[in-house]
């Protein structure tokens, strides 16, 4: 904690009563509510003092939300954080909006909660894993396309991939993703198609037999061929042949678990007036300014995840060239700072007067480095106030065991959420 600068304050949280004091009366877990202060400097020299809360605010459970969530992608929050704070700070039909959306947890959260949810990513990728999630097939859909799908099909087989896939497995995958290259390029891609898709990429690579690929690292990122052939070895290893359309059907099934009927009226309603975006976050002309209530996002963490290495094999099924993605992946504080900077903004003027960001900025560097303390001054240059940062602390930590880590002894064990607002 940076100590308090003996300058002017800018104590605006005294204004947020209502949700800062439902923080700190939040008994969830039966814990009390921890409560200190930080302060910071702004640019123009000003101290700034945020209260900080911490306790459990909500489950660490893995599979305490909606089936609809349970597809992994690298360092993605839980359901329960965007839902934390739609709960309290918005109503029905209010527009949600991510600009980082990843796998698009907040957007599936906000239309589950009959909220509309608004999503932008520069990687196309992230549409291709949230979009389907948002307007979901029957089961028999599901079923009835991959019946009609020509598995022995020639496709692109990559000669480099069979130390992931079994001959037999890689032909099916690229008879699979020319179908679905096909129909996209024919603009002839049905709901049932684009679940296939979303569904399949999530099941590329991974550690049980659940997925296309021999045992690997766990599904939300890809090793390198060379990595593979050594993990091969390693282990002993060579794959074996995976029923592809049943491994779909299979993952369709648990996804579509919790998805009754009220829940497809609730999707319905909510994504009527839903919008992805892929590009920047500094640029969103496509959103009219004032029009979004409250943003759950996370940003890139310095260099600590490199979504464009990782998700190389997933753009080389969906057709997208991962090279060419502009993915931000900045190594120095004060270039991971201008680059918030810059979303801080537009993101001041898509929100309407009053409204919330939610920013997300969990821990780096061993928590030796708090990025909320870059945060705060760069929403006071953006025109944004900080309202208070709410540290949700678990006895958990998202690193699996296949990297050899102990709970809670490397890896995120926190989630640290700066939470900012838009003065009228």
């Amino acid at each position: 904690m940076i100590s308090k600068p003996r300058v002017a304050v800018l104590a605006s949280h005294s204004r947020h009563g209502g949700f800062e004091d439902a923080v700190r009366r939040f008994r969830w877990s039966g814990a009390r509510t921890r409560e200190r202060e930080i302060a910071v400097t702004s640019a123009d020299g000003r101290a700034v003092v945020v209260p900080t809360f911490t306790n459990e605010f909500w489950t660490a459970r893995q599979r305490a939300a909606n089936s609809l969530h349970e597809i992994s992608y690298r360092a993605c929050f839980k359901p329960q954080l965007p839902h934390f704070f739609i709960e309290r700070l918005t109503r029905p039909g209010d527009i949600v909006y991510d600009p980082f959306m990843g796998r698009g947890t907040t957007l599936v959260e906000a239309a589950l909660m009959a909220r509309v949810p608004y999503g932008c990513d520069v990687n196309p990728l992230s549409a291709v894993l949230c979009a389907p999630r948002l307007e979901p097939p029957l089961l028999d859909d599901v079923a009835h396309t991959l019946a009609g799908i020509d598995f022995d099909a020639p496709g692109e087989m990559p000669e480099d991939l069979l130390v992931f896939y079994h001959p037999a497995t890689l032909r099916r995958i690229s008879a699979l993703r020319k179908y679905l290259l096909d129909r996209e390029r024919a603009n002839a891609l049905s709901a049932a198609d684009r679940w296939i898709r979303m569904v399949a990429v999530n099941r590329l690579t991974g550690h049980s037999k659940g997925f296309f690929s021999v045992y690997t690292l766990p599904p939300n990122q890809a090793v390198t061929p060379q990595s593979q052939a050594k993990i091969n070895a390693r282990l002993k290893q060579a794959p074996d042949p995976r029923d592809v359309a049943a491994i779909v059907l299979g993952k369709s099934r648990k996804l579509l678990a919790d998805v009754t009927e009220d829940v497809r009226r609730t999707l319905r309603q909510s994504v009527e007036r839903s919008h992805l975006i892929a590009g920047a976050s500094s640029d969103t002309p496509q959103i009219p300014t004032g029009s979004v209530s409250l943003v759950v996002t996370s940003p890139p963490f310095l260099d600590v995840v490199n979504y464009q290495t990782d998700n190389w094999l997933r753009c080389w099924f969906s057709g997208i060239d991962a090279a060419a993605v502009p993915v931000t992946l900045a190594k120095q504080i004060d270039a991971w700072r201008a680059f918030v900077t810059s979303t801080l903004i537009e993101l001041r003027r898509v929100l309407a007067p009053g409204g919330h960001v939610a920013f997300e900025v969990g821990e780096v560097r061993g928590g030796a480095l708090r990025l909320e303390e870059i945060v705060i001054p760069a929403a006071v240059a953006a025109g944004l106030e900080p309202v208070l940062v709410l540290i949700n602390a678990q006895q958990f930590t998202k690193t699996a065991n296949c990297w050899g880590v102990a709970n809670n002894r490397k890896g995120t064990n926190t989630n640290r959420i700066v939470l900012l607002r838009r003065s009228a």
